[in-house]
């Protein structure tokens, strides 16, 4: 059986414990690194570090951001009723790729699933009912993903906002159940946006 160097070996274990990243991808990238110029390699370092020193949560809508509140809560220009409800950062970015949507979010960071002890103190709930008491909030798009987790999450969303006399709506299904925002083109985003509906 091959054995590794332990640094080799160590790096192969880290790397693994990446979303996505299999042994035989771990692997791959492990000896990518080692062939890689070391000032190419400090500089991915120092990126890591750096992103893990100076990126916080925006305290208004707990997207990943160097500045608090973010540039999003910030914006003159966004518009202020509306806010945009979705599971993790990144969803954010592919709402923004539609070019359509020009109200506020507001990030959970995961969605209910009981199986994994995931409940609604878990989530950044506590905030956005917070931002409920705003008198310029009238509508609450539910952009969860179309997961049974996600729609579990819009439906506790729904039920929880609607008593405090605001919209909610959800996008619609122009996204395929069971799978990620992430892999959701610009043209399918804009139509679930637009065929939002209300709960």
């Amino acid at each position: 059986m091959l054995e590794y160097a332990e640094p080799v070996a160590r790096l192969i274990d880290e790397l693994k414990r990446l979303p996505g990243i299999g042994h035989k991808s771990a692997q791959r990238i492990a000896f990518y690194i080692l062939q890689t110029d070391a000032d190419k390699v400090e500089n991915l370092v120092n990126a890591i570090k750096e992103v893990k020193e100076k990126i916080i949560f925006c305290s208004l809508c707990n997207n990943t951001t160097d500045i608090d509140p973010c540039r999003y809560c910030t914006s003159p220009t966004r518009d202020r009723r509306i806010i945009c409800v979705v599971e993790e950062p990144h969803n954010l970015v592919t709402v923004e790729k539609t070019r359509e949507y020009h109200g506020l979010y507001h990030v959970l960071h995961g969605s209910l699933s009981p199986i994994r002890g995931i409940g609604p103190d878990e989530l950044k709930i506590k905030n956005l009912l917070e931002r409920m008491r705003s008198a310029e909030v009238e509508e609450i798009i539910l952009a969860t993903n179309p997961t049974t987790e996600g729609e579990a999450t819009a439906n506790y969303l729904s039920r929880l906002l609607k008593p405090l006399g605001v919209k909610v709506t959800r996008i619609a299904m122009g996204l395929p159940v069971g799978s990620d925002l992430d892999y959701a083109d610009e043209v399918t985003m804009h139509k679930a946006m637009t065929n939002r509906h209300e709960m």
